[in-house]
C-alpha cells in the first residue's frame, strides 16, 4: 500500500536493526485518515472471505481492526491482555510473548463472542515474530470458528513471523513489507 509506505518514509524511526517506531501514526497518536485507508484496504483484499467477525490484541491494533470491521459491516473484538473482573469465567485464554514489550502476557477472549459459526479475519499493526497472531490463531481455533486470514499493517519480513504462519497454510496479507532497518534505513520488500 504505497500511502502507508509514504508515511512510513516520512515519520518512521528506526529505533534499531529489529525495531522501527510509528508512534505518530500507529502505536501512541493515531492518522485518522491513514487508519480508514488501511481499513479498506484489508476489506477488499478479504471480503471474498466473509469474514463474520474481526479479531485484533488490545491495544494498537485496535485502530486497523475497528477500520476494517466497519467496512466491512462485521464486529470487531479485541483479545485483552489482561482478565479484568468485568469478563467472565469463560474465556480463550492463550500466553504469548510481545517482541516489542519484552515481556509475556495472557490475552483472553471471552467465549460469547466467538463460536464455531463464526468466520475469524485476525488484523494487527506489526508481525515480527508472529507469537500474538499465533495466540489469536490457536484461540480461533479452540473457539471451533475458521480463521478466515491474517491482515498485517506493517510486515518486518527479516524476521519469521509472516513467513512461519504462511508455511501454516494460512492467507496472510501485509500492507507494507520492510525487508530491512540496518543502519536505521527502512528498506522496503519489493
Amino acid at each position: 500500500m504505497d500511502l502507508l509506505k509514504k508515511r512510513i518514509e516520512e515519520v518512521g524511526d528506526v529505533v534499531s536493526d529489529g525495531v522501527l517506531r510509528l508512534d505518530s501514526i500507529l502505536n501512541h497518536q493515531v492518522d485518522p485518515d491513514l487508519i480508514m485507508a488501511m481499513g479498506r484496504e484489508f476489506a477488499v483484499r478479504f471480503k471474498s472471505s466473509n469474514p463474520t467477525k474481526v479479531v485484533t490484541v488490545e491495544s494498537s491494533g485496535i485502530p486497523i481492526a475497528f477500520a476494517t470491521a466497519l467496512e466491512l459491516g462485521v464486529p470487531l473484538i479485541f483479545a485483552r491482555r489482561k482478565k479484568s473482573v468485568t469478563i467472565s469465567e469463560h474465556v480463550y485464554e492463550e500466553r504469548v510473548p510481545s517482541f516489542t514489550k519484552g515481556i509475556v502476557t495472557d490475552i483472553v477472549i471471552a467465549q460469547k463472542y466467538l463460536n464455531e459459526e463464526d468466520r475469524v479475519l485476525i488484523i494487527d499493526d506489526f508481525i515480527a515474530n508472529g507469537d500474538a497472531a499465533r495466540g489469536l490463531v490457536r484461540i480461533v481455533e479452540k473457539s471451533g470458528a475458521e480463521l478466515v486470514g491474517i491482515g498485517i499493517a506493517v510486515e518486518k519480513s527479516f524476521q519469521n513471523g509472516g513467513h512461519s504462519l504462511r508455511e501454516l497454510g494460512i492467507k496472510v496479507e501485509s500492507l507494507a513489507k520492510i525487508a530491512s532497518l540496518t543502519d536505521g534505513k527502512i528498506v522496503f520488500e519489493s
